[in-house]
């Protein structure tokens, strides 16, 4: 009996121990907000929206003139919307509109952050844009970074959109635990995430780049994504860390993207 009370307490006690490493590893919000599209010498409107439990969220559209599509923009999971300015500039030169969000608990967004909550935000994102702005769904661009890309597939597989756009995305949480905690049983991680499932059902033009430097999600992750995904697709190799590969490449990676964008119109 004293066995099974112990066992019992071991099992308790680590999956409390998992959900809180899982959380841990996998959201790093921050709140303070460092800066606005004006300091990147962009004009901007500052909005806000509900999601559909209510949460308020807070983002920035950035306008472009004669622009066919807008991008939606899903960040990775570390800082907020204030830390991808010179991003959104890049972006925002090749005479696309953006919106950036604030997923739950980033920023000035209420609540605290989760995988369904997550897909909620980029839910009311996308409603927001179809409602507010009188964007079709077909000039809506779903562009994620990272964890983005897993919010942006998740969206893309739902909604009418023009295109879906991800950068250094994994393939699952499944599959970056077995990476980070091989010792740690998959069955305890309760975020899903799984991109790799979801993508093969997203019948929109999809562009996957992935960077063969990524020390964070490996380059396979890249490959097995575009793998997965129906055409029409296409794979851009890139070179770079995780974090600056974007940077790293940019000249080509713009020329590249526009080459895709041009391809839709």
């Amino acid at each position: 009996m004293k066995l099974f009370l112990w066992l019992c307490a071991f099992g308790v006690f680590f999956a409390i121990w998992a959900r809180y490493v899982e959380r841990r590893n996998i959201y790093f919000p921050m709140k303070a907000i460092d800066g606005d599209p004006g300091s990147a010498g962009l004009a901007f409107e500052e909005v806000y929206f509900r999601s559909a439990d209510n949460k308020k969220l807070h983002g920035w559209f950035i306008p472009k003139d004669n622009a066919k599509f807008t991008v939606l923009f899903c960040h990775g999971n570390g800082g907020n919307i204030s830390h991808r300015l010179e991003k959104l500039a890049r972006i925002h030169d090749l005479g696309l509109s953006v919106l950036i969000f604030d997923y739950r608990g980033y920023g000035k967004s209420e609540g605290r952050p989760c995988e369904s909550g997550l897909y909620k935000d980029a839910e009311a994102a996308y409603g927001y844009l179809i409602k507010e702005r009188a964007v079709a769904g077909d000039s809506v661009i779903l562009y994620g970074e990272s964890l983005g890309g897993a919010v942006a597939v998740d969206l893309a597989a739902k909604k009418n959109t023009g295109a879906l756009i991800t950068e250094e995305a994994f393939t699952s949480i499944k599959d970056m635990t077995h990476i980070v905690y091989p010792f740690v049983p998959s069955f305890v991680i309760t975020s899903k995430f799984d991109s790799v499932s979801k993508i093969k059902n997203i019948s929109c033009p999809k562009l996957i780049i992935h960077s063969t430097g990524d020390e964070i999600v490996p380059f396979y992750m890249g490959e097995k994504l575009f793998n997965a995904a129906e055409p029409p697709k296409k794979f851009i190799k890139i070179k770079g860390s995780h974090n600056t590969a974007f940077f790293d490449s940019e000249e080509r990676l713009m020329n590249e993207i526009k080459y895709f964008l041009d391809g839709l119109s």
